[in-house]
């Protein structure tokens, strides 16, 4: 009989209070003190950015002959490592007992504390593998954050954090990030949309389906405005997600030609791993 690890105790004590996190994550916008310990314990020197799902994604930048889609940039960072593992499934999505989206889904952690990992909740996996699992979570309609999760190295008990990158594959009913709106501003700041990055709304091709509006923007970007479709912006990160449902063109996901200087400049920092 296999012994209870302290991972085993952080998923059981997870899944539990999995449904608690907004009301947790709101009060740190009530007090200052809990805010400075929810900070430090779980999200202190966190650099988390969004990746676009980019499955209906038509447009690509074309750049000295080369087409560049956002994930390509989280591939990139994979064939730059040798340390991967893959999570078995997805926590948020069985805390949340998701039947939408796949649970075997999980997360791609890289660098080389991934070697201490316990083996019951990932597997050591190759360069091949996690490109595949990135292809398969964008053809499940699944966006991506990639980033230093201080929260990963707490309920996994693995150090040090500097030597963890994680890569999420989120679904919009489920993700622990949906909290985003209720963090106080200098938690959620630590999450960031990806540089050039736009997401337009084209009023004329807007058939008022509504499906944008039915829990699909996890970060509560999209309302309804005297009858109209409207876009936060200061709020969007450019997930995607609302690009994949509309069938009409009503919404669409652009970049501007800075974009992959930005990116790989933005990689290169977090992949300050790799000299670990």
């Amino acid at each position: 009989m296999r012994k209870i690890s302290f991972a085993d105790i952080s998923i059981f004590v997870l899944k539990y209070i999995f449904n608690w996190r907004f009301w947790i994550a709101e009060i740190t916008k009530k007090s200052r003190v809990y805010r400075k310990i929810v900070d430090k314990m779980l999200f202190e020197d966190d650099e988390i950015i969004v990746v676009p799902n980019t499955i209906n994604i038509n447009k690509k930048i074309e750049s000295e002959g080369s087409e560049f889609l956002p994930t390509q940039v989280i591939k990139d960072v994979i064939k730059r490592c040798d340390d991967i593992v893959i999570m078995n499934s997805c926590l948020c999505r069985a805390s949340n007992n998701c039947e939408d989206y796949p649970q075997d889904i999980g997360c791609i952690f890289l660098g080389p504390t991934t070697r201490k990992i316990p083996k019951n909740i990932g597997h050591k996996a190759t360069v091949e593998e996690a490109l595949d699992h990135v292809d398969k979570a964008d053809a499940a309609g699944l966006s991506h954050i990639i980033g230093r999760n201080k929260i990963d190295t707490v309920w996994m008990n693995v150090r040090p954090g500097k030597g963890l990158l994680t890569i999420c594959h989120c679904c919009p009913c489920c993700c622990l990030w949906k909290v985003y709106p209720n963090l106080d501003d200098e938690i959620s700041d630590k999450l960031e949309k990806l540089d050039g990055v736009t997401v337009k709304l084209h009023e004329d091709n807007c058939r008022m389906c509504k499906k944008c509006l039915n829990e699909v923007c996890m970060f509560q970007a999209i309302s309804l405005k005297d009858d109209k479709i409207s876009i936060d912006h200061d709020n969007c990160k450019g997930c995607g997600l609302c690009v994949n449902t509309c069938k009409f063109d009503a919404i669409t996901i652009d970049y501007t030609d800075e974009t992959i200087d930005n990116v790989v400049n933005r990689m290169d920092d977090l992949l300050e791993i790799k000299d670990f």
